[in-house]
């Protein structure tokens, strides 16, 4: 599966994620951050209208500028509702902070009950049709929401090309329905948290803070015991190849089949630099089984583990 810049180049496989550009990354570390990112050859970059209240837009939009034809620009809309008003509103309010009229991916930042599919979905082809948006995704949509929004969107000339999940080694739930869909579908995956809040970096275990912490949300997500296990033997499995657990957990997540590839993201220089180094570690069978054996895969869908 390959995706183009309006270039011409191909997108690149990893992407980063600026959800902390203007908030634990101040500009100087945004514009640190960003030029390694595209010195390792990375050209995808993702944000949103919510991120840090706006900021990263903000921030991201001047480091774009100069090759804006060279960056493959993701941005999302919707999380606190998707109706036609809101998603023009935010729309234009992110065009105007990234300084750009074209984006090239535009997500529906989650799914939303109380606004009907036509209505959200109509939209989104309409700024297809005008050249506004070159692709449409989805993120934190279950398999059964991204089936049902790609339908409605089919009435209205369009396809949904991009899926955004959660997925990392202790929260595979991707694994039972999404990636085989986006497999057979042919939709590009492309997903959050490869290093799980932090979690994978095994710095938890070194006595340091960060999100799982500091927000109560990240703390939850990420509770059970089962977790920081896996995180030790990991950071085990690392120290004896000589490389950072972030690199085998981003690397890990990327060597899945059913990806397009993994978003990373860092708050500064020295920790982007291992996530990284992901691009070119080259993960074989035995390395993937063994990394993959220190967490519990989730059950098939019809929950018939006996006959897998």
């Amino acid at each position: 599966m390959r995706f183009q810049t309006i270039s011409g180049g191909d997108v690149s496989k990893l992407s980063f994620g600026t959800m902390q550009f203007g908030g634990s990354a101040d500009e100087a570390a945004s514009g640190e951050i960003y030029r390694a990112c595209r010195a390792a050859g990375i050209n995808f970059f993702d944000t949103a209208y919510l991120y840090t209240e706006g900021r990263s837009e903000l921030i991201l939009g001047p480091l774009i500028a100069g090759e804006r034809d060279d960056i493959f620009l993701a941005t999302k809309c919707g999380y606190h509702g998707a109706s036609a008003a809101k998603i023009e509103e935010e729309f234009a309010e992110s065009r105007c902070r990234l300084g750009c009229e074209t984006v090239d991916l535009l997500y529906i930042h989650r799914w939303d009950a109380a606004t009907p599919l036509e209505e959200s979905f109509e939209v989104l082809a309409g700024y297809v049709a005008k050249g506004s948006v070159r692709y449409i995704g989805v993120s934190n949509f279950a398999a059964w929401q991204v089936m049902k929004a790609a339908r409605v969107i089919e009435d209205f000339g369009a396809t949904i090309g991009f899926l955004q999940p959660m997925y990392n080694l202790v929260k595979r739930q991707a694994e039972v329905e999404i990636l085989p869909m986006a497999e057979a579908e042919g939709f590009a995956v492309c997903s959050y948290s490869p290093l799980g809040g932090g979690l994978l970096t095994g710095k938890y275990a070194a006595g340091e803070t960060g999100r799982l912490t500091t927000n109560a949300h990240y703390a939850s997500r990420y509770r059970e015991n089962w977790m920081y296990e896996a995180a030790a033997a990991l950071a085990e499995i690392a120290a004896e190849l000589g490389v950072a657990p972030a690199t085998l957990a981003v690397a890990w997540a990327a060597r899945h089949p059913g990806l397009f590839g993994p978003i990373i993201s860092a708050r500064s220089l020295e920790q982007v630099r291992p996530s990284l180094d992901a691009v070119g570690f080259e993960m074989d069978d035995a390395l993937y089984d063994r990394i993959s054996a220190l967490s519990p895969a989730p059950p098939p869908a019809t929950d018939r583990t006996e006959l897998v």
